[in-house]
């Protein structure tokens, strides 16, 4: 018995091979009429599905970076409590008292309130009807899917609040306070010539560290409490001195040397280096800046009122859909203490 249209791939020479040996089997071809045939479900029945949907590459620091608090519901702002004492004749020998005095200093309380915008967020998904039947022959649940982009969209949403803020709503984060008073990597004696960390000493380095850190806690009148205890600077910056040795026999890398000998942790303080693409360029005329802060809620936080929430889901029938509501409600970033902050530039 003979077999005709064995449909075996046209690899070149197939058709000339089959020709001049007189057969009879047709030639298939991968083309229009090849998939036409049947080639394009052969094809489809032998590929291996890759089960993981890949969504885009992007990250978040903004939970590591600021203390979230979350609660409070719709407000519209967020307020804080300030006090600020005084006493006639100060507190040095103003408070000394003898039998003859005929009265005594009273100490004076002067509150204020600071105030916080908060803005609400909302944004939505839509499923089609024909999407969810198909997926329950796929497996592949497209809500869910969407619900994941919602998410990456809230969360580069708090990544952008809590570091630059809005110029649109007049917000600002945690790399460009104006109040924050701005430090030039360059104003060191020692390092005048050289204006940025590649060109530097890990001593020099641990200079500009120390300098940041101290610049803070002085105006903070050296709290215990108020140590700077946290400090993010650009990727490049930080792969550099995580990456390169302080000597070149030596086996520790300038950032285990910054970490060991600051002096933050000489006071006391576990002091935390880390990384964000958002200070790349932020400093003045777009150089890089080194944010340098205590990362305590006492002093600084982002109030998550309302988390993302699903609102509402409601059929459409006109567009043959089910939409889906959410909303969340968050505040701008809050320095309550602004001279716990520092900013370097040009590192």
């Amino acid at each position: 018995m003979a077999f005709k249209n064995v449909g075996t791939f046209d690899l070149g020479k197939t058709a000339s091979r089959s020709a001049a040996q007189g057969g009879n089997a047709a030639v298939f071809n991968m083309d229009a009429a090849g998939i036409a045939s049947g080639g394009a479900f052969l094809n489809s029945e032998l590929e291996k599905r890759d089960m993981l949907v890949r969504t885009p590459l992007t990250s978040f620091t903004y939970g590591r970076d600021l203390p979230i608090r979350v609660g409070g519901g719709w407000a519209e702002f967020i307020s804080a409590m300030q006090v600020g004492y005084g006493i006639s004749g100060g507190s040095g020998d103003g408070i000394v008292h003898s039998g003859g005095a005929n009265g005594i200093p009273m100490v004076q309380a002067d509150f204020s309130k600071g105030t916080y915008k908060a803005h609400m967020i909302a944004a939505g998904t839509r499923v089609m009807w024909i999407d969810m039947q198909r997926g329950n022959m796929t497996g592949r649940n497209i809500d869910s899917l969407l619900r994941e982009g919602l998410r990456m969209t809230y969360d580069k949403h708090m990544d952008e609040n809590a570091y630059v803020g809005f110029l649109r709503y007049g917000t600002t984060g945690l790399v460009n306070n104006p109040d924050v008073v701005v430090m030039d990597a360059s104003s060191n004696e020692e390092t005048t010539p050289k204006t940025n960390w590649k060109s530097k000493t890990p001593d020099q380095i641990l200079a500009d560290v120390n300098d940041a850190i101290l610049s803070g806690w002085e105006k903070a009148e050296y709290d215990l409490d108020a140590i700077p205890n946290h400090i993010i600077m650009p990727y490049e910056q930080y792969n550099y001195i995580a990456t390169k040795k302080v000597t070149d026999q030596a086996e520790k890398t300038i950032l285990t040397f910054l970490l060991e000998n600051n002096v933050a942790k000489h006071n006391g303080s576990d002091l935390f280096i880390g990384a964000t693409v958002w200070c790349k360029g932020a400093g003045d005329d777009g150089v890089d800046r080194m944010v340098v802060y205590c990362n305590k809620e006492r002093y600084i936080a982002m109030d998550e009122l309302a988390p993302l929430t699903r609102a509402m889901t409601s059929p459409n029938t006109e567009n043959f859909c089910y939409d889906t509501a959410y909303a969340g409600n968050v505040s701008e970033v809050e320095v309550f203490y602004d001279q716990t902050l520092t900013y370097m530039d040009g590192i």
